[in-house]
């Protein structure tokens, strides 16, 4: 199955190894990449309509111009994501992100492995999100 995924990750290095995790475990998917937060929220408004919302949001919390939190308040406003996932994938252990993301809407929560093994394994947690998405 084709997905289309929001990428909202400042670091590329970041990117590059969330491609290879999705490669390396066959996920079939279109990647859109935005690297800050204002960014991302003016994408997220153009969401409906003509404009098809995507199948999951990868967010980051440390992001430029706004943080991910306040991105990911924004994606649960509006009414055309309401059946887009989101995982947080983020370098933060801290438990009261986990608590305020979940909160706030995130379906889960990542935290960005620290080698390149374990990075790739996050192939198979995305997979099982876009598997699990409503018909």
């Amino acid at each position: 199955m084709h997905s289309r995924i929001l990428l909202i990750e400042d670091n590329p290095a970041d990117v590059f190894l969330i491609r290879e995790a999705l490669r390396s475990h066959q996920v079939d998917s279109e990647i859109e990449w935005l690297a800050d937060g204002d960014r991302a929220v003016e994408r997220i408004g153009h969401f409906g309509g003509a404009t098809p919302p995507p199948d999951l949001i990868l967010l980051d919390l440390n992001l430029p111009r706004m943080e991910g939190k306040e991105v990911l308040a924004h994606i649960r406003e509006n009414s055309h994501l309401d059946h887009t996932r989101v995982a947080i994938l983020t370098s933060s252990d801290a438990e009261h992100d986990r608590v305020e993301t979940a909160s706030l809407g995130a379906n889960c929560y990542i935290i960005k492995p620290p080698t390149l093994d374990e990075y790739l394994r996050v192939g198979v947690a995305i997979r099982e999100l876009l598997e699990a998405r409503p018909i």
